[in-house]
């Protein structure tokens, strides 16, 4: 069968994995044009490759430091691990390469220094030999050279897949980081709508609950439901303490990463709590309502429109304690409601890796898929580099 036609679309396989470092999700979807300037995505294979215990030490080692040798194996395992992703997703939703236009893949973020330079390992070339498709990958650098923050870039797919017919969305990503982007009602999107978009990270998304999960809790990668926290009280101070650092005082476009929120900043919070006597459980909650509020604080200071809905997605939307908490993060007369993906899409565990099947997507049709009100850049560009599959 052949899912590449102009009447069907174009199937493109999108490879995700972010800094929650759980693994790699991979997403098979077909993509077609439809009028004025849109785009149709229909999901058709997901899957998800978890990062072993031994793997995510090395990704987390690597963020700190290693030698020449260890990043050269690093580059050239991911790619395996993003080749096997990616042919999982293709088995799961029947096609073969010669029904993908592309794989495009965001590899895993080693480093991202946001005005500077950005670095995603996972060899796009092991990618190409291995699922014989083209692959479309680095899709970060070019907005950064054109002095754009490298980040956010979902919101290509927020805007273009996502938005509400008539109402003003907050469309809220909680993966490691936390990002949000803000959208104007699809029946704009033919008169300039774009402008209005705005998109940036909110700070810390499950990264210091894990970590402090992984911390105290040995064996266990992260707070499952969100059942210690739930059994936790949150230690204001903390959390009033924690919203004093100078990024969430900075004005978008910002982004930021395990840079910021790395082991030490981890290991420093946790002191913290102990300090104001936080048992295990506490200091777990007093993280969740951490990401909560920070969430909730950017959105008071720097999201003036009429938003009337916030749709969360990614792993932090499946944790009930940290979506209760959100919800009264950002109550308050006439607020938003607040509801999950899942129950107006699809599964959002795909949701990141479609956004990038839909920039590779772009890439080959010679489109622009960064949105410079939202990464800052000089401009609008075309991302990612191709690695073509032999023929």
């Amino acid at each position: 069968m052949s899912h590449t036609t102009q009447e069907q679309g174009r199937v493109l396989v999108g490879l995700m994995s972010g800094t929650s470092l759980d693994g790699i999700s991979a997403a098979v979807a077909r993509f077609r044009d439809v009028p004025n300037g849109g785009v149709h995505c229909a999901l058709l294979g997901f899957t998800h490759r978890a990062y072993h215990a031994d793997e995510r030490a090395r990704l987390e080692q690597a963020m700190q430091q290693g030698t020449a040798r260890e990043y050269c194996r690093v580059q050239g395992d991911v790619g395996d691990w993003m080749a096997d992703a990616a042919l999982a997703a293709m088995a799961d939703a029947g096609v073969t390469a010669r029904d993908v236009a592309a794989v495009a893949s965001h590899g895993q973020t080693l480093w991202h220094e946001p005005g500077h330079s950005t670095w995603q390992v996972g060899d796009a070339a092991r990618i190409a030999e291995r699922t014989g498709c083209d692959v479309v990958s680095d899709f970060r650098s070019r907005d950064v050279a054109a002095g754009g923050q490298g980040a956010p870039l979902v919101t290509i797919a927020d805007y273009m897949l996502f938005s509400h017919d008539t109402q003003w969305r907050a469309l809220q990503n909680i993966g490691g980081i936390g990002n949000v982007t803000v959208v104007p009602p699809a029946h704009t999107q033919d008169r300039g709508g774009m402008q209005a978009v705005r998109a940036f990270d909110t700070g810390p998304g499950v990264v210091i609950i894990d970590g402090a999960v992984r911390a105290l809790y040995d064996g266990m990668p992260y707070d499952r439901d969100g059942l210690i926290a739930a059994g936790g009280r949150v230690v204001e101070s903390v959390v009033t303490e924690a919203l004093r650092h100078p990024y969430f005082g900075e004005a978008p476009p910002k982004s930021t990463g395990r840079e910021l929120f790395s082991r030490a900043y981890v290991a420093d919070f946790i002191r913290d709590c102990q300090a104001a006597g936080a048992a295990s459980a506490d200091i777990v909650a007093t993280a969740t309502a951490l990401t909560a509020r920070s969430l909730a604080d950017q959105y008071r200071r720097f999201i003036p429109e009429p938003v009337r809905e916030v749709v969360l997605s990614g792993g932090g939307a499946h944790n009930p304690t940290l979506v209760r908490m959100i919800e009264a993060a950002v109550a308050h007369e006439n607020g938003p409601q607040v509801c999950i993906f899942d129950g107006l899409y699809f599964d959002g565990e795909a949701k990141e890796a479609v956004a990038f099947a839909l920039l590779g997507y772009l890439h080959i049709s010679g489109r622009a898929g960064n949105v410079p009100s939202a990464t800052g850049a000089r401009g609008s560009r075309v991302l990612g580099s191709l690695t073509p599959a032999v023929r």
